[in-house]
């Protein structure tokens, strides 16, 4: 992989010498705009933040929205945002937000009726919940009342104060008729965030412009572009290259490539994320109907659980992530999170076994044929299931192709199936037209969203909408555990609950977590001053669950860019196919649409 990617780095500065003029020119600070460049290996899949769930797109609303309070930078706790204050009656049922006299960035006051129509849109319209619905479903009435926003539960809510919801414009939102197809890119955008989405070029960038009327004050640089590359080698030319200034979400490999530059400061902390396996155990919509053509034999709870035994995860950290990862003995609250990480123990974990494996499915009934491959009890069928991932990730090829080496040794045949992201999300999260997926999740300082993501709610409809299931999982188990949590405000206790919650999911195995990846990223010191981690101390830069660090983010004098800057800013060489590198003399290369695969928030 490192020499091919050193070639590849070749091809690109190559292609950089015969446009060398082009990219002199688009660097040109006479403007003195102070301009900062971000690579994403994604593309968003909306600027309509009730529909969108990909971390660039997440991302990027948190640079434009406000909330009612934000994490705190250095603990992570809930602080104010949109809220200046809050209280509570004693039953904890009627909660009392104070929204702060601030101006939308058309110059429109900020008000609590903005915040009391966005929570009632997503609990009225089944398209606005696709993104947050869970957040809003114990709520029992939102309404305002001058600056005063206030909510009334159903019952007790611990999460209450790390609501993920950003809050819109009602002046702006209210007038759209079709929340399912419309996609938020009207601009400049209405926004109460520090950045103001100006500009989008659908599946090439994203620019932003500092907002003036941000009640903090307004960022201390111009302009914040996010730009999207079809894979993540070709954002490592960018880097290099220094078409952008950071890039966050590598793998390891691209990671590593960046060692030794001396203008490229490396950024390896503990990410927010589990990776794991999403099995199809059979998919249903919200009235319980069967969807999808998941393999019959995903159904059987023993089958999961062999697999998750044939899975050797110490080989997968060591030689799919290169070290940079750390093995998921537990479930999807990565260890960042001491207060709510849960890690199996004794006769509950499960450990790399292939013999054991082998056992339960000969015990189960699942015969291995002649050759080598086992069959359902019945004879009907063979256990060869497909498995999804993106289309141009080497890594989660890599990991393919280690499972299915795994799987082999128990007699079960994997098939790649690579999709784009689009298609992706479609069969994983509503179809159901998959077997096994990779999949995986940004977790928040509160991890009550992510569990959201396996409730019975959170399958899609029958027609298809809202949704956002990680797993179309409904345990009757998991659910009552979920509301039980919900009303805990004994923090203690509440840990307890949701620990129970990921041992369900552990034992059940509707998803089998594999590991806990590193935040690896990248950013040139030549053009960023400072950046601010979340949390402050060895924190996560791109994909943080706060706007803090691109709201700190300051830019080298010389880091300033031409007004025409923006969306003509040089060459950057793609890659496309098997490796053919194209240069243009725009910035902006036109990419095909691409999700890293677990890139999800």
């Amino acid at each position: 992989m490192r020499k091919w990617l050193a070639r590849l780095a070749v091809l690109g500065v190559a292609l950089l010498v015969v446009s060398q003029g082009q990219v002199a020119l688009a660097q040109d600070p006479a403007a003195g705009k102070k301009v900062v460049r971000v690579g994403a290996t994604q593309a968003v899949d909306s600027m309509n933040p009730f529909l969108a769930v990909r971390l660039v797109s997440t991302s990027i609303h948190r640079w434009m929205y406000g909330f009612l309070t934000v994490p705190d930078s250095k603990t992570l706790k809930p602080s104010p945002d949109l809220a200046e204050s809050w209280s509570s009656s004693e039953d904890g049922l009627t909660w009392t937000f104070k929204i702060r006299s601030a101006k939308w960035s058309d110059g429109q006051p900020i008000t609590a009726e903005d915040a009391a129509w966005t929570f009632n849109k997503i609990m009225t319209d089944d398209a606005a919940k696709t993104a947050n619905g869970p957040a809003a479903e114990n709520f029992e009435s939102v309404t305002a009342n001058g600056q005063d926003l206030i909510i009334k539960l159903k019952n007790p809510q611990a999460s209450i104060l790390e609501n993920p919801i950003p809050i819109m414009p009602k002046h702006v939102w209210e007038k759209v008729t079709n929340i399912a197809d419309f996609s938020g890119d009207e601009y400049p955008a209405v926004t109460s965030g520090p950045y103001i989405a100006v500009e989008h070029k659908k599946d090439q960038y994203v620019k932003l412009q500092a907002n003036p009327n941000y009640w903090r004050g307004a960022p201390k640089i111009d302009e914040l572009q996010v730009v999207f590359y079809e894979n993540p080698a070709a954002s490592i030319i960018g880097l290099k290259n220094g078409e952008i200034d950071l890039i966050g979400r590598l793998n390891p490999p691209e990671f590593e490539s960046l060692k030794g530059d001396p203008n490229i400061v490396q950024w390896n902390q503990q990410g927010r994320r589990a990776a794991y396996l999403q099995i199809n155990h059979g998919a249903t919509t919200t009235d319980d109907k069967e969807v999808g053509d998941g393999h019959p034999a995903l159904k059987d709870q023993k089958v999961r659980q062999a697999l998750h035994l044939a899975i050797d995860k110490d080989k997968l950290v060591a030689e799919v992530q290169n070290g940079l990862a750390k093995p998921a003995h537990g479930s999807i609250v990565p260890p960042m999170y001491t207060d709510f990480f849960w890690e199996a123990t004794g006769d509950t974990k499960v450990s790399y076994d292939p013999a054991k494996a082998n056992q339960i499915l000969d015990e189960a009934g699942y015969k291995k044929g002649a050759d080598g491959v086992r069959t359902m009890p019945d004879g009907d069928r063979k256990l060869e299931f497909r498995f999804s991932i993106h289309t141009d990730t080497p890594i989660e090829d890599k990991l393919a192709e280690y499972l299915t080496g795994f799987f082999k040794e128990i007699g079960v045949t994997l098939t790649t199936k690579k999709l784009d992201s689009s298609k992706f999300s479609e069969e994983t999260g509503v179809t159901g037209l998959f077997d096994i997926a990779i999949s995986g999740w940004s977790v928040n300082p509160d991890p009550e969203e992510v569990l959201a993501t396996h409730l019975c709610s959170r399958r899609p409809t029958p027609s298809g909408e809202g949704g956002g299931t990680e797993s179309f999982y409904c345990d009757e188990t998991f659910e009552k555990l979920y509301q039980d949590q919900l009303k805990e405000l004994d923090r203690p206790k509440r840990a307890d609950l949701i620990k129970q919650m990921q041992e369900r999911l552990y034992t059940d195995a509707p998803v089998i977590a594999i590991y806990y990846t590193n935040d690896l990223e990248g950013y040139r010191k030549d053009r960023i001053k400072s950046i601010t981690s979340v949390p402050e101390q060895d924190g996560i830069l791109y994909g943080a669950s706060s706007f803090w660090p691109f709201y700190s983010l300051e830019a080298v004098e010389s880091a300033a860019a031409s007004e025409e800057g923006g969306s003509n800013t040089g060459l950057i060489a793609g890659v496309v196919g098997a490796v053919i590198v194209i240069g243009l003399g725009a910035f902006f290369l036109t990419r095909r649409r691409k999700s890293v695969a677990d890139d999800r928030e």
